[in-house]
């Protein structure tokens, strides 16, 4: 019979499976990122684990719908091949743009580069301050944010593990508990805030026009910024892939004493060959003594081939 969580875990890859063109989900974007899509087939190939909601880290800017509680709707919908991000938002803003990936700086710096990208104009010199009550423009930096559906206990604390080795340090679980089926099927969050910002870049008055409050230095620089951070949450989605490969390989190796994975990197060969090496030796001293001492030198030949 097929449990609670392999139910769920069908379901998903089926959606999962559905055409681009014709999948949908509930972040702006609406649709799974490409720099994330190998870790996830990754983690939908280890049977108790399901990945439930992913995104790869993005750079945005965004419009908050300020104190009034006012939509935004004027802010027309960027349809380019960086952001597909639909109108909507917290606070009822509105999304100007949208990365999951670097931004390119051009070398041909034009004057008006980011400030039209961004979908805002430059300060009037007449230009009024804006007060609380206006709605206000960030840049956000945000990194990767990964929830994992799975099977026991041991599964999560496996993901757990290796996402706080990878970096995301503010990762956590949720639904530790049984449910009334007597199912426990723990919602891991990868994650980690360290290395995201928020900056006000600029502000919209009460006639829907953009203005910004920063130079087009300032926006060049913090791009840049972002951009680094970009690399450095990368970086932890390597480490946090690389992990998880090998938890689940050394489960492999404990429930199958003969497994060998069909990858391991040079660390994790030399505590198998080690390993094998001591099963061996004390698989001899059970033997009797009559063919103890023809294969004592094997065993130590095999264990000294494991220390290296």
């Amino acid at each position: 019979m097929q449990s609670r969580f392999e139910g769920k875990k069908q379901r998903i890859l089926e959606s999962l499976r559905t055409p681009e063109q014709d999948y949908h989900d509930l972040s702006p974007k609406g649709s799974v990122d490409e720099l994330i899509r190998p870790l996830i087939g990754d983690i939908n190939r280890v049977p108790g684990l399901v990945t439930t909601s992913s995104c790869s880290g993005r750079v945005s800017v965004f419009c908050d719908g300020g104190r009034t509680g006012q939509n935004n709707d004027s802010v027309g919908e960027r349809d380019s091949a960086t952001s597909r991000a639909g109108l909507g938002g917290k606070g009822h803003g509105s999304w100007l743009y949208v990365s999951h990936n670097t931004i390119e700086i051009p070398q041909d710096w034009p004057q008006s580069s980011f400030m039209s990208m961004f979908e805002m104009r430059p300060p009037a010199i007449d230009q009024e301050s804006p007060t609380e009550s206006n709605s206000y423009i960030h840049l956000k930096f945000e990194p990767m944010i990964l929830h994992i559906l799975t099977a026991s206990l041991e599964d999560s604390h496996r993901v757990l593990t290796a996402a706080l080795s990878a970096g995301f340090r503010e990762s956590g679980a949720v639904s530790l508990g049984a449910s009334k089926a007597g199912d426990v099927n723990p919602m891991v969050a990868v994650r980690s805030t360290g290395y995201s910002f928020d900056s006000i870049i600029g502000f919209q008055d009460f006639e829907g026009q953009n203005y910004a409050m920063v130079s087009e230095a300032c926006l060049r620089n913090l791009v840049n910024i972002a951009n680094s951070r970009f690399r450095v949450n990368q970086e932890r989605i390597n480490r946090f892939q690389k992990a998880l490969l090998e938890q689940y390989a050394q489960k492999e190796v404990d429930n199958k004493p003969n497994f060998t994975p069909e990858w391991e990197d040079a660390d994790a060969r030399r505590r198998r060959k080690r390993e094998e090496g001591l099963a061996r030796r004390q698989q001899l001293r059970q033997q009797p003594p009559s063919t103890h001492s023809e294969s004592q030198k094997e065993a130590e030949d095999f264990g000294a081939i494991g220390m290296f």
